[in-house]
């Protein structure tokens, strides 16, 4: 470039970088912008295979034991006839929303096919105020041993949720994408429960059933969430793809 200042250096593609360590210098040939590090193919993403994986599991083991009606293990539930159905739209919605979860935190599916993401992203968001909305209503007949841990847990899914769409409408994708992993955090939740109940009931001591549930109802979103924020701190300043962020309508 004529007339360029000191330490300029020009890439390819018009691209220009400031070398302010080497100011001066000879300016050298910036490596080729083809050059960097290629984004890891889908199927070298060793955690969304897994993924899917365990949750397909969870949703036999889980939802098997509820049909038919006659041997579901539910509470008792005497003079609110609506009890079965509305745990059966809130597992459908559920089922929904934990499915198309696993779309939805797939970086290649959102780069390559946006569409495709915003459409599981509207199923996610149906399936969560939906079946959020049926477990709050339905929680008041589980056991009382963990009832606060399940309330505090489905709240915070709708509200993660519904603030994720409302920065997406926005234009904060970076907002958007923090809320929506908050909310994930919240459903995969579920996965923790079982897990828990299932290997504290098979320790060689006995875990009395209080501690055993509130374990179950406690432990598993609180930790996620906390390994949410870990990533977001982890991942703060990388470029993850995410669209730009739109300008307000008049500005």
């Amino acid at each position: 470039m004529n007339g360029s200042m000191p330490g300029l250096v020009e890439q390819e593609e018009t691209t220009v970088t400031l070398d302010t360590r080497n100011a001066g210098a000879q300016a050298r040939p910036a490596a080729p912008l083809h050059a960097a590090a290629a984004r890891p193919r889908w199927w070298r993403r060793p955690w969304i295979v897994p993924l899917m994986v365990v949750v397909a599991a969870y949703l036999i083991y889980q939802i098997s034991p509820y049909v038919p009606e006659s041997k579901a293990p539910t509470p008792p539930h005497d003079g609110f006839p609506a009890y079965y159905p509305l745990l059966v739209v809130h597992m459908v919605s559920g089922t929904l929303a934990i499915i198309s979860a696993c779309f939805q935190v797939w970086p290649w599916l959102r780069r390559r096919h946006p569409a495709v993401h915003r459409a599981s992203g509207r199923v996610y968001v149906l399936g969560a105020v939906v079946g959020g909305t049926c477990g709050l209503i339905i929680v008041r007949f589980a056991p009382p041993v963990g009832q606060i841990g399940v309330a505090a847990a489905t709240t915070l899914w709708i509200v993660f949720t519904v603030a994720a769409v409302v920065y997406a409408r926005k234009g904060r994708y970076d907002l958007h994408r923090r809320f929506m992993l908050y909310s994930f955090a919240i459903i995969m939740n579920n996965i923790w429960g079982v897990l828990i109940v299932n290997v504290l009931m098979r320790m060689p001591w006995e875990v009395g059933f209080t501690y055993m549930l509130e374990a179950a109802r406690w432990t598993g979103w609180v930790f996620n969430l906390i390994l949410v924020q870990w990533w977001l701190y982890h991942t703060e300043g990388r470029d993850i793809g995410l669209p730009r962020r739109r300008r307000p309508v008049g500005s």
